[in-house]
């Protein structure tokens, strides 16, 4: 993480955080060891224990739009989460979960084929996949930049900070860039008011990101990928 710097009372001082949430002090851990992944390991597509299948990521780098509803280690996996639940309303989350990890979005589609796994009205999966905001119901880049505009974020540059990466990209609020690398949303708050302006990008927080360091964060991304 070394060479993250930011502007600070006329100063440059090290960019604390650059990614990931946690290590905000005079440490050297690493981004592995703040998120546990060294102890975890990775993550069988299969979910491994039943207990721990509805907490998997669903905002992943990699995305196959047109990826069946399940099959192999995800239908292991689908049932892993049905034997969680006493009801399908229950499983309607974690499913919908496993449905965008793999989609990268949850369209009309989808919905209709989660209803129908799940014995549950299409209206029904419909309203609670609209409701809630972390689910994408249209395509999204392969990074998927919210950037956090409420209040503590908006005082401390967050309006500046959204108009820097859509300036960046040189795109509009809500678009995909022509190589499909990254979309660009605002977003409500994301519970970091204590190191705005708080930024999500799929699964990940940046904290205390500045105009100038968004720059960093499109490089560091694109190096990820390469």
């Amino acid at each position: 993480m070394s060479g993250w710097t930011t502007e600070k009372g006329g100063g440059t001082v090290p960019f604390r955080n650059p990614g990931f949430a946690g290590n905000t002090g005079e440490f050297e851990l690493t981004e592995d060891q703040v998120r546990g992944l060294d102890y975890v390991g990775a993550r069988p597509p299969e979910g491994g224990h039943p207990g721990g299948v509805p907490t998997y990521p669903y905002m992943l780098v990699e995305k196959e739009p047109k990826a069946p509803l399940f099959d192999g280690a995800h239908l292991e996996r689908y049932e892993k989460i049905r034997s969680r639940f006493p009801d399908a309303q229950g499983a309607l989350l974690p499913v919908l979960n496993l449905a965008q990890e793999l989609r990268g979005h949850i369209s009309p589609a989808t919905m209709r084929e989660v209803a129908g796994l799940l014995g549950l009205s299409e209206a029904y999966v419909r309203g609670v996949a609209t409701f809630y905001t972390m689910y994408n119901k249209r395509a999204v880049g392969r990074f998927l930049i919210q950037v956090c505009t409420n209040i503590s974020c908006n005082l401390c540059g967050g309006d500046e900070v959204l108009a820097a990466f859509l300036d960046e990209l040189g795109i509009e609020l809500g678009a995909t860039t022509d190589d499909g690398m990254f979309t660009v949303t605002e977003v409500e708050c994301l519970a970091a008011c204590g190191t705005p302006t708080a930024v999500q990008i799929n699964a990940r927080y940046f904290e205390n990101v500045t105009p100038k360091s968004v720059s960093q964060i499109l490089e560091r991304l694109r190096a990820e990928v390469e």
